[in-house]
């Protein structure tokens, strides 16, 4: 059952996805989206292939995957400090709506990423 004073999961929670070269790259970037309270939390998956279309050509790369639990109000900022920080010419940066989720976690979610 939903508290009336939790933060509504469809208006404020994000969960964001970004790539990252290796793990370590990945880690770094992951603390500075916390430290900065621009994430709440990041899971770190320090082993995945991707397979994209770059310039032209068809590239496989191996990276690491940062899954960004954050909030609506934060994703300016959560942005310009991956721009800021990414080693890529272009970041992945995909934003999905998150449409439910435990009441508790969404609270501590807000709370975590308020400035």
């Amino acid at each position: 059952m939903s508290d009336p004073g939790a933060p509504s999961a469809d208006t404020m929670a994000r969960l964001a996805l970004c790539s990252c070269p290796d793990a370590g790259q990945a880690q770094a970037l992951a603390g500075i989206l916390v430290e900065r309270r621009l994430a709440a939390c990041v899971s770190v998956l320090p082993q995945v292939r991707s397979v994209y279309r770059w310039q032209g050509k068809v590239e496989r790369a191996d990276e690491a995957l940062l899954l960004i639990k954050t909030v609506e109000a934060r994703l300016v900022e959560l942005e310009a400090a991956i721009l800021e920080h990414h080693p890529y010419e272009l970041p992945e940066i995909i934003v999905v709506a998150v449409g439910s989720g435990l009441d508790r976690y969404l609270r501590w979610l807000h709370d975590e990423t308020a400035p």
